[in-house]
C-alpha cells in the first residue's frame, strides 16, 4: 500500500509542501550557537528566531483554515509558499538581530499555513487506512526534512551564520509544483458565511478533538523547545559540539522518525491511534529523562533516537485522528486550528522550557519537561479509562 500511494502525484506534491514547511526551524538550529557568539546575543534571546516564526501561525491558522475551505486550498497555498521564499531569502543579508527578527516573522506569516494545508490536502485525497498510511508517509517525508536540513544548515553555517536561510529559496520551485500538478478535490464553499462558521463549530465541540489538541500542543513544547532549541544548546555549551557535530545527532533522530511513521499503516491495523500517542508520551519521558544523564556528545544519539520514535508515532497518529473528524467542507478549518495550536506549542516551547532553564538549571530544564510528558500519558491513561467506562454504561 505505502508504495503505491507513495508514487501518487498528489501525494508528492503534498510532500514537498510539507518539506518547505519544517524547513526554517530545522535547518537554522544547529547554527544557533555560532549566531549567538556572531551576533551579541544571550542563549535566550536566539529562541526568539523560532518564536516569531511560528507565532504569526498562532493567529493566522483560523483565519486561513476558513479562507481555504471558502476559497479552496491552492488560492492559499501559493501565495503562502512565495512569501515563505521572499522574506526567507531576505534573511541572507541581514546582520541586525532586530531586523532579522522583522523578516522572520513574515516568513512566519507565509509558512504559516503550510503544514496544516498539507495535512488537510491528505485527508481530503485519502480515506480510511489509506489516510492512515500517507499521514505516515507524510511524517516519514517531514522527518527525511528535519534529518537532513540540520546536517545541511550546520554544514552551511560553517561558511557563515547566515547561510542556512537561503535554504528558504526552495519555497519557489514547490509553488510552481502545486500550481502545475496539484488535482485535489476543493470544497463548494457555498452557503452564507455565517452557516459555514455555525457548522463548523459544531464540530469543536469534540472532547476527543480537544484532547487531540492539548496532545498536540505538548508535543511540540517537547520538539520546538526541549529539543531543538534547548538540545542543541546543551550540546554547545556543555560538550562544546560543532554546528556540524549537533546536525548530526538531530539526523539520528530524525531518520528514526522517518523509519518509525512510515509504518504508521501497518501498526494502526494492530494498535488504537489513542493508544499509540500515549506510547509516544512514554517515550519522550525516557528520551528527557535520559538526556542530562548522559556524559559523551555521542552517548546523545541514544536519547535522541527514542525522542525521533516517539515523534514517529505521535505526530502523524495525531493528524490523522484529527482530519478523520472533520469532513470536507470544515476540514480546513479543522486542521488549521489544530495548526494554530501546535504554533502555540511551537512558540511556547523555547520560552517555557528557557524559563525552566533559568530556573532549574541546564539539566532541570530536561527533568521538568520528562515530568510534563509523564503529565500527559497519565491524563491520557485515565481519559482511556473514561471513555471505556462511557462505552460499557451504553
Amino acid at each position: 500500500m505505502a508504495r503505491r500511494l507513495y508514487l501518487e502525484r498528489n501525494l508528492q506534491v503534498v510532500f514537498s509542501v510539507t518539506l518547505i514547511a519544517v524547513l526554517a526551524v530545522s535547518s537554522i538550529t544547529p547554527a544557533f550557537p555560532k549566531i549567538t557568539r556572531e551576533l551579541g546575543i544571550s542563549e535566550g534571546q536566539v529562541g526568539l528566531l523560532i518564536t516569531v516564526f511560528t507565532l504569526p501561525g498562532v493567529f493566522l491558522a483560523p483565519f486561513l483554515g476558513v479562507a481555504a475551505d471558502r476559497l479552496g486550498r491552492r488560492r492559499i497555498l501559493i501565495p503562502a509558499l512565495l512569501l515563505f521564499g521572499i522574506a526567507g531569502i531576505i534573511q541572507v543579508f541581514i546582520r541586525d538581530f532586530h531586523i532579522l527578527l522583522i523578516f522572520r516573522g513574515l516568513q512566519g506569516v507565509g509558512g504559516a499555513p503550510l503544514g496544516a494545508l498539507a495535512t488537510t490536502l491528505i485527508g481530503d485525497l485519502f480515506s480510511g487506512q489509506d489516510r492512515a498510511a500517507a499521514m505516515g508517509l507524510n511524517a516519514s517525508v517531514l522527518s527525511i526534512g528535519t534529518a537532513t536540513y540540520p546536517a545541511i544548515g550546520g554544514a552551511l553555517a560553517l561558511l557563515g551564520w547566515h547561510y542556512p536561510f537561503a535554504l528558504a529559496g526552495l519555497a519557489f520551485p514547490v509553488a510552481l509544483l502545486v500550481w502545475l500538478f496539484l488535482k485535489n478535490p476543493e470544497p463548494q464553499g457555498g452557503g452564507t458565511v455565517g452557516a459555514y462558521l455555525s457548522g463548523a463549530w459544531s464540530h469543536f465541540r469534540n472532547l476527543r478533538l480537544l484532547a487531540l489538541f492539548a496532545a498536540g500542543v505538548l508535543t511540540f513544547v517537547f520538539i520546538y523547545g526541549s529539543y531543538l532549541t534547548y538540545f542543541s544548546l546543551l550540546m554547545g555549551t556543555r560538550f562544546d559540539a560543532s554546528s556540524l557535530t549537533i546536525g548530526l545527532v538531530f539526523m539520528s533522530a530524525s531518520l528514526t522518525t522517518a523509519l518509525v511513521s512510515s509504518q504508521l499503516g501497518r501498526i494502526s491495523r494492530r494498535l488504537p491511534l489513542g493508544d499509540v500517542i500515549r506510547l509516544a508520551f512514554a517515550l519522550y519521558t525516557v528520551s528527557l529523562l535520559l538526556i542530562p544523564v548522559l556524559d559523551s556528545i555521542w552517548l546523545l544519539i541514544i536519547p535522541a533516537i527514542v525522542f525521533g520514535a516517539a515523534n514517529g508515532l505521535n505526530t502523524p497518529a495525531i493528524m490523522t485522528s484529527v482530519a478523520s473528524l472533520a469532513p470536507l467542507e470544515y476540514r480546513g478549518a479543522v486542521m488549521s486550528v489544530n495548526a494554530m495550536v501546535i504554533r502555540g506549542g511551537q512558540t511556547l516551547g523555547p520560552l517555557l522550557v528557557g524559563l525552566f532553564w533559568v530556573g532549574f538549571g541546564r539539566n532541570g530544564a530536561f527533568y521538568a519537561s520528562a515530568a510534563l510528558a509523564a503529565t500527559a500519558l497519565l491524563a491520557g491513561l485515565l481519559f482511556r479509562g473514561r471513555l471505556s467506562q462511557k462505552k460499557a454504561e451504553h
